[in-house]
């Protein structure tokens, strides 16, 4: 019996949704003290959790005589002394309702990469603000930063209430300023909650010190919020990542879906081949099935022969992707090296690889207060609209409208290291760019005798594959 309770607590546990959400706001409005007082509050702290909290107040805290749960998140060296958070910290924890995965980013400027790295995959953002000091430059750059991301949820947790009286004017102030700022800003759902994440009003319990708030405390908000209708199940777009070939009698095409519902006998088309088929079968890791969402990982089989590789997308026929080498986008520098326009990089957008140039900067944003203006490279943390130019087509949408196919990174082709991220606004006119350079190689200058011509090309098909596209000359 005993036995039969746990797997239907395992079962009940497996079927509850996620939430990604990220903190953000100021140095010392309370980002980690939140989520530790949330962790503590709903009591999903071990015993030696507990334990080493309590010591870790003693030997670090910043709290005076009250437990410091900022020390829950904030475990690097630097951090404890500074009483700031500077890497991305990550929390997990589960209520009877909903699982979380908490990004805890940091507030200072020279991190921005590290809240775009926090925030690439949240739901939800929490944005904190200092109820002494109301709406400040660092809330307006996080709530930029946020609607670039396209997050579609914001709470506006007003902190520290208990440091004005609990006073509702104060309240209010803030509230009507950040409206006004956001009214400019694509954020189609906005939340506001005043709380003292030390105190622990409104965090997981309703405070009795704010009985003229009438709405849900953070916990309970978060546990009920509806995000099924954020995912796009309108548009199927399946970026095939890996061909499945286990004997002669299968051929499947494996891979995440990134948006849409595909379904068995669905036509579908293959892109760039265009060529047209019918979904044989659909098959998880718990069996065949009639149909797939996202972000599940599926294999899929079709009732024709296509030859289709990984980079390539299946998609519905009649709503299909922008197809182009030329697009303009937004672009994070995450590079400690600055960006030069000469550099060629390599771009992986969904599962796709190819070569890419940055034909030309539009303008540079300052994060602070929103402004334009020309430049001619990019520093770490700086934002910027580009126009890019790749080897290959790519398969994409607009990233407010699919983020999965409107996400991209940078590849630096020396360091190999990710020196930027993207986010696709649509495609461009070729008079806005310049062509990409494909180096040319003549077989019949090299002395390569025609037999051996058809081995070459399918070399050269597969670089292309990977990235690297050559124009053969016979």
């Amino acid at each position: 019996m005993e036995n039969l309770n746990i797997k239907e607590f395992l079962d009940q546990d497996e079927k509850k949704d996620l939430l990604r959400l990220l903190t953000a706001g100021s140095v010392d409005d309370g980002k980690s003290t939140l989520i530790g007082r949330l962790l503590f509050d709903s009591k999903k702290l071990y015993e030696d959790q507990l334990d080493a909290l309590q010591k870790d107040t003693k030997r670090y805290g910043n709290a005076g005589e009250e437990i410091d749960y900022a020390l829950l998140l904030d475990g690097l060296k630097a951090e404890r002394e500074q009483g700031i958070t500077i890497d991305v910290a990550y929390r997990y924890f589960s209520t009877n309702k909903r699982k979380f995965i908490i990004a805890d980013t940091p507030g200072h400027e020279q991190y921005t990469r590290n809240m775009i790295t926090g925030g690439s995959t949240a739901n939800l953002a929490i944005i904190l603000v200092d109820a002494r000091t109301g709406v400040i430059t660092q809330t307006r750059r996080h709530t930029y930063l946020v609607s670039l991301l396209g997050i579609k949820h914001v709470v506006l947790a007003v902190n520290k209430m208990d440091l004005v009286n609990y006073d509702q004017k104060v309240f209010d102030e803030i509230v009507s300023t950040y409206s006004q700022f956001a009214e400019a800003l694509n954020i189609p759902d906005i939340t506001y909650i005043p709380l003292s994440a030390l105190k622990g009003d409104n965090v997981v319990d309703a405070s009795k010190n704010m009985d003229w708030y009438t709405g849900k405390p953070l916990l309970n908000f978060i546990e009920n919020i509806a995000i099924v209708s954020d995912n796009n199940f309108k548009d199927l777009r399946f970026p095939v990542q890996y061909v499945l070939r286990p004997n002669l009698d299968f051929r499947g095409f494996s891979g995440s879906l990134a948006s849409g519902i595909i379904r068995k006998g669905d036509e579908v088309m293959a892109l760039p081949s265009m060529k047209r088929s019918k979904v044989k079968s659909i098959i998880t890791p718990e069996g065949e099935v009639n149909y797939a969402f996202p972000p599940q990982a599926i294999t899929v089989t079709l009732e024709d022969e296509i030859d289709i590789s990984r980079g390539e997308m299946l998609v519905h026929p009649h709503n299909e992707p922008t197809v182009s080498q030329n697009f303009e986008a937004m672009l994070v520098w995450m590079d400690e090296k600055a960006m030069s326009p000469d550099n060629q990089f390599f771009i992986k957008h969904t599962t796709n690889l190819t070569r890419a140039k940055i034909d030309k900067i539009s303008y540079k944003v300052n994060v602070n207060t929103m402004e334009q203006s020309p430049c001619e490279t990019l520093q770490l943390n700086e934002i910027s609209k580009v126009i890019f130019t790749t080897g290959k087509p790519l398969f994409f949408d607009p990233y407010q409208k699919n983020k999965h196919t409107g996400a991209f990174i940078l590849i630096d082709p020396i360091s190999n290291n990710t020196c930027a991220v993207g986010m696709i606004i649509d495609k461009t006119s070729s008079k806005e760019i310049q062509s990409l350079e494909i180096p040319e190689i003549n077989l019949s200058k090299l002395g390569i005798e025609s037999e051996h011509f058809e081995a070459i090309e399918k070399m050269a098909k597969e670089l292309d594959r990977q990235g690297i596209a050559i124009k053969l000359i016979k």
